[in-house]
């Protein structure tokens, strides 16, 4: 049975287009309006006949499956086996001595006398018959008559009526038992309408098998279909899910709907199936076609979570099936997909909103998005080497070179991100997630480090970096830092051993995942202040990292906050601060786990320290694959 708000959703196409576009019938939240159309009380008329004909057939199958022999009959066999009855007496004297106490002698013999003239009446009948069946069927009816069981049974009957329709009363005998037989009666009748309503009827309709389903539009639960015009066909495309469709299983892809509450929809354009459907409501009949393609066997499918990586806005979606199905979402939105049948729009939900989200949404498929991204960067490409040219023409050769190795690094799209599956991860007692700080310049985020080590230096801490200098006389190997030979060290970075690393004054220096690792071992909470280029390799390592954006505010706020610390920016460094930070968010953002904006330094670090404790009692989404 489909308890539905007909929250279902239309698809307009032209027979010839390839592609399509779908409307919403009836969004959530709208009010309904009941609307009987004229025409309404005449189709389902001719529904109920289709019904009753079916009826009437499975009647006679039932028939013709059973021997009319009375011996066969399961009633007849209970009462012979009841030795309180004992119709198992052949002598007529053995049923009288059974029934004396509920029928008198002349109450037997009324009931055989009517036995005598239906009898006769048949013989009757029987010679008023012309074709041989049904000769044949009174004849087989009058040898059942005369049997002696089925008189000695048919006697019984009717003392036991007799009896019960003197002690039994026609109505309930007091208040409480009327409350009581009116609860049974509703229940009684509620169960009987789940029945039919759930029923899945199969009748002829010109000429054609289909079938009837019945579907309650309710106000708070949606039906979750889509449909398309399939040259005169309206014809179902999309079963929703979370839509009463969907749990009823009524509904398929593929079936063609005839008629709704009797009203035929072949020739009507979605538009006003649209109009026709919002004006409905209460129980619904649908007249279906049933679709011709193969159902594969129904399978339980897991949910999948993943994180976006890039911002998506249905309005701005020509490509998109259904406007109003669309989900928007930001890059780092966490999206639980629980529908990839069709691989370029899976259905979804934002985390957070089941509740509020009644039906699931569309977003694209990953290999429909990947290859959308591919075409738009090679446009971009394009673009940017035309405008390359006209540039090198004005510049020399050595900077033409270096232009061209710097656009060639910017061109790497194998590995195109639009998303990352995840999974829920809550970190042991005895192994933080170190804590690397995101930031521009300026940001404040080296500050908040240092404030973390200086009140909580037992709980929090440093990697020792790998350096290719000479110690000093104060300095102790592994402590300050790692002292190694620069061919070590390049062995280590080619091997992929550092995070970080950097050549300052002819020397390198590097923060090596080792390193992350010892702290983390300690029980310590590790704290990193990266470069975004350093995001990948981190993430690439089984630390299981919680990355902070650490962003500046407005360019006053951040100037005021520069000047209290004793610094007097200038005006385009300031705007260096912030265009560095909407760089780093728009190129990095779906890296981050958190976001501060350092408004105020203070707050800055409560929220800091509110973050890193969560960590300790609710769980995270991090990449599946760290948990590989």
């Amino acid at each position: 049975m489909i308890m539905s708000h007909m929250n279902g959703y239309v698809q307009e196409a032209s027979g010839q287009a390839k592609s399509h576009r779908e409307r919403a019938v009836d969004c959530p939240g709208e009010e309904l309006c009941l609307v009987k159309s004229p025409h309404c009380s005449a189709h389902m008329e001719r529904i109920q006949h289709y019904q009753e004909e079916l009826k009437k057939k499975r009647e006679e199958d039932s028939r013709g499956k059973h021997d009319i022999d009375p011996n066969a009959s399961l009633r007849l066999k209970k009462l012979s086996q009841n030795p309180k009855v004992g119709i198992d007496n052949p002598t007529f004297e053995g049923k009288e001595k059974a029934t004396k106490d509920s029928c008198s002698q002349e109450a037997v013999v009324g009931k055989l006398k009517e036995l005598v003239d239906l009898l006769q009446a048949l013989k009757w009948a029987q010679h008023c018959l012309t074709d041989a069946q049904s000769q044949q069927d009174a004849e087989l009816i009058m040898q059942l008559l005369a049997k002696e069981d089925f008189k000695n049974a048919y006697t019984i009957y009717s003392a036991v009526s007799q009896q019960m329709t003197r002690v039994s009363p026609n109505s309930p005998l007091t208040a409480q038992a009327k409350d009581l037989c009116q609860e049974a009666l509703m229940q009684a009748h509620d169960s009987v309408a789940g029945q039919e309503m759930s029923e899945e009827d199969v009748v002829e309709y010109h000429g054609e098998t289909v079938k009837l389903v019945r579907l309650e539009k309710a106000r708070d639960t949606p039906l979750g279909a889509t449909v398309r015009n399939d040259m005169d066909s309206v014809v179902v495309s999309r079963v929703v899910k979370g839509g009463a469709a969907e749990r009823s299983g009524l509904l398929s892809e593929g079936d063609e709907i005839l008629e709704i509450n009797g009203i035929s929809l072949r020739g009507k354009h979605v538009n006003e199936v649209h109009d026709l459907l919002q004006q409905m409501q209460g129980t619904l009949t649908f007249l279906l076609i049933p679709s011709s393609q193969i159902k594969p066997a129904p399978h339980r499918q897991t949910v999948m979570h993943v994180r976006a990586y890039f911002d998506y806005d249905p309005s701005d979606d020509p490509f998109l099936p259904c406007r109003e199905l669309g989900l928007s979402f930001q890059k780092g939105d966490i999206l639980h997909v629980i529908s990839q049948d069709d691989p370029s729009w899976w259905q979804a939900y934002r985390d957070g909103d089941e509740d509020n989200q009644p039906l699931a949404g569309l977003i694209p498929g990953k290999s429909f998005q990947q290859q959308r991204e591919t075409l738009k960067r090679t446009m971009t490409d394009r673009s940017r080497e035309h405008q390359g040219k006209l540039w090198y023409a004005k510049k020399n050769i050595k900077k033409r070179k270096k232009s061209t190795s710097t656009l060639s690094r910017n061109t790497d799209y194998d590995d195109i991100l639009t998303y990352e599956e995840m999974s829920l991860y809550h970190q042991p007692a005895n192994r933080k997630r170190p804590i690397a700080l995101i930031g521009p310049t300026k940001s404040g985020h080296d500050e908040l480090r240092r404030r973390l080590l200086s009140i909580e230096p037992e709980k929090f801490a440093v990697a020792v970096p790998h350096t290719t200098r000479n110690s000093r006389i104060h300095e102790r190997n592994g402590r300050e830092y790692h002292f190694v030979s620069r061919p070590a060290f390049d062995t280590d970075l080619a091997a992929g051993k550092f995070i970080e690393s950097g050549e300052y004054e002819k020397n390198l220096y590097g923060t090596s995942t080792d390193s992350v690792r010892h702290i983390i071992n300690s029980g310590r909470i590790c704290l990193l202040c990266l470069h975004t280029r350093s995001l990948q390799i981190l993430r690439s390592s089984n630390l299981k990292p919680y990355v902070i954006f650490i962003a500046p505010p407005s360019q006053e706020r951040l100037r005021t906050l520069l000047a209290t610390g004793g610094t007097t920016p200038k005006p385009e460094e300031l705007k260096e601060v912030i265009e560095k930070a909407r760089e780093m968010e728009q190129n990095f953002g779906h890296f981050f786990d958190a976001t501060i904006v350092n408004m105020d330094p203070d707050q800055a670090f409560h929220e800091l320290r509110r973050l890193i404790d969560k960590l300790d009692t609710e769980p995270q989404w991090v990449p599946t694959s760290w948990l590989c």
